[in-house]
């Protein structure tokens, strides 16, 4: 029986989320109030039941009921009805570009600002997001890429470990990511900056990576980093953490943390994990 609680920010995408599950032939109920999971799980795990895959769709919306889920999850640890979290994420620009592109209401700014709106809600789901199963950030996805990313946790037979990893790169004079958990800075590495021919470019760009990484201290720096990761990574997971965020930060975040940032998205998917990479300032200038 696998039993999926989908949840996350207004706006995230937990509605494509519900289509891709349906595709997949699961059980979908979408916005039932969390006071009555407690009884949809019953009737799905008694004996003779004929659904063997359920999503659930939980957001703010049931704001009334929705102070009553955290008891309902207890519950079901309680009555031993194993079930898994899908928390979808989304940062705060994003969020409200989606709002404005689709002129709808967030579900909390009906008599306030949308940022503010959002703010509340991402302090109320914050206790959720601490014990999701899985943590999906949809800021960079297109309806396309989240769907895949779906596929990927959710596909019958595939083996994958219970944490979501997140490489970011970032420019120091932008500011650091807050939600980082590991920080790395390179601007010490090759500069393409000062070259003419690359400054316009990015670090997604192969000429800007073969010049970052065409010298030995960029070589030693990536290997030294990359066995670090691989020595870390394993902990965090035998600790129980669902969501890392590695941080590679230059100057601007457009030439050597892009660079660095892809190579070890590829490293660490290369082991299996699941990867998801975002170039916060690689348009800024």
């Amino acid at each position: 029986m696998k039993f999926v609680i989908v949840t996350g920010l207004s706006g995230s995408g937990k509605s494509e989320v519900m289509k891709v599950f349906e595709d997949m032939d699961y059980y979908c109920v979408d916005n039932l109030p969390p006071t009555l999971i407690v009884n949809f799980a019953e009737i799905c795990y008694q004996a003779g039941s004929m659904v063997d895959k359920v999503a659930l769709g939980i957001d703010i919306r049931g704001m009334k009921f929705f102070e009553d889920l955290h008891e309902s999850l207890r519950t079901l640890k309680r009555e031993n009805y194993p079930f898994e979290i899908l928390f979808l994420d989304c940062d705060d620009d994003t969020l409200l570009k989606r709002y404005k592109m689709t002129r709808r209401n967030h579900p909390l700014a009906l008599n306030r600002q949308i940022p503010e709106g959002i703010k509340i809600e991402r302090k109320i789901l914050h206790p959720l997001k601490q014990i999701a199963n899985y943590i999906v950030d949809t800021t960079n996805m297109k309806p396309k890429d989240l769907k895949e990313e779906i596929l990927k946790i959710y596909s019958i037979g595939e083996k994958q470990t219970n944490i979501t990893i997140s490489v970011l790169s970032f420019g120091f004079k932008h500011g650091i990511p807050k939600d980082s958990d590991l920080v790395f800075d390179v601007r010490f590495l090759p500069n393409p900056y000062y070259l003419e021919s690359l400054r316009n470019k990015t670090g997604e760009d192969q000429e800007v990576r073969d010049y970052v990484m065409n010298s030995d201290i960029s070589r030693q720096f990536y290997a030294k980093l990359t066995d670090m990761i691989d020595f870390l990574i394993p902990q965090y997971v035998e600790e129980g953490k669902h969501h890392l965020v590695i941080s590679i930060g230059c100057t601007g975040g457009r030439h050597r943390s892009v660079t660095i940032a892809n190579l070890i998205a590829e490293e660490i998917q290369s082991k299996g994990y699941r990867v998801v990479k975002k170039h916060r300032d690689f348009m800024l200038k």
